[in-house]
């Protein structure tokens, strides 16, 4: 039976899967990350925690057809990694360490392109070709799919979205560095970020000054009809609408997947983006779907599976 599989690397744990040609997992099961002395455990834990698997499994290594990877960084075309915010790597050839470690031929990729593959094979985005996963977590993620294909980028950093320039007068510094960032707007600590500056203007009864302030809080409130709370979801609606409309138009997606923590609000989360959205778009990108991403924690397995076997094919 030929398989393959799909390895998702966090900062705390490090998610592994097994999968038949046609997507269906085999069996999935998860590893601590440990990022000590430059993350230098991370890729032999996970080659010991394949090669024991294949074992309990009694599945031949001939038969795998490749591992996926998904990395929290970019990646170059080649699988090498030039510094990450939180596995300690600094410059790490990772496609050529895994496949000296395994024997078995490797392909990796950025985690939120490859959840983007995922979701795009199996979840929100099924049957589309073209399409931008949105992954709305304690930053923001972005992956391009074009004709079914990821834009990768010759520095490996093609597709990040989160990095697009949507307040020109921010005086505060985005985690990158920069200034502006959707990720400082749109992000779980960017919509908490939203609440705070105008809860510190705030006369009004807001249901926001009885609990601590969180993304899921703000959008509860959203759900009970609390006034602030709508006017920072507008806020917020209206920064990520202005972010999707310019990655629109580069890359004129057929749907917008939304993912990550933030997403769990739900439908209503669309609400507030989606009519924006088709107000500020380029005309002939006002037609897009929106999409909740669907596979949760298992999007990147997936997607990095989809990864090895697009290598083959």
């Amino acid at each position: 039976m030929a398989f393959c599989i799909g390895v998702d690397i966090g900062g705390t744990t490090v998610k592994l899967g097994i999968f038949e040609e046609e997507g269906r997992n085999i069996e999935k099961w998860e590893i601590p990350t440990f990022t000590e002395n430059e993350g230098v455990r991370i890729l032999p834990d996970i080659a010991e925690a394949i090669k024991k698997k294949m074992v309990q499994l009694e599945l031949k290594k001939e038969d795998c057809l490749g591992i996926g990877v998904g990395v929290p960084a970019p990646v170059t075309k080649e699988g090498v990694v030039n510094g990450t915010a939180n596995l300690g790597w600094k410059y790490k050839e990772v496609k050529k360490e895994l496949e000296e470690l395994t024997g078995i031929s490797s392909v990796i990729g950025n985690d939120a392109n490859v959840a983007a593959l995922g979701e795009m094979w199996q979840g929100g985005g099924k049957g589309k070709q073209d399409l931008v996963m949105v992954t709305l977590g304690t930053g923001v993620g972005t992956g391009f799919i074009v004709g079914g294909k990821l834009i990768v980028g010759s520095h490996g950093a093609g597709g990040e979205g989160g990095h697009i320039r949507v307040n020109y007068e921010e005086t505060e510094s985005c985690g990158c560095g920069n200034r502006g960032c959707l990720e400082q707007y749109a992000s779980a600590t960017g919509i908490v970020r939203l609440a705070k500056k105008k809860l510190a203007q705030e006369t009004r009864d807001t249901l926001l000054t009885k609990k601590e302030i969180s993304a899921k809080s703000v959008f509860d409130a959203v759900k009970a009809k609390d006034d602030v709370a709508m006017e920072i979801a507008e806020e917020f609606g209206t920064y990520l609408a202005y972010g999707l409309s310019n990655m629109a138009a580069l890359s004129d997606p057929s749907i917008f997947v939304i993912g990550g923590g933030v997403s769990k609000a739900g439908s209503v989360l669309i609400d507030y983006v989606e009519k924006k959205y088709r107000e500020v778009a380029f005309f002939a990108n006002r037609d897009v779907e929106f999409a909740l991403a669907s596979l949760g924690n298992d999007a990147g397995i997936i997607g990095a599976a989809k990864l090895a076997l697009d290598a083959v094919r």
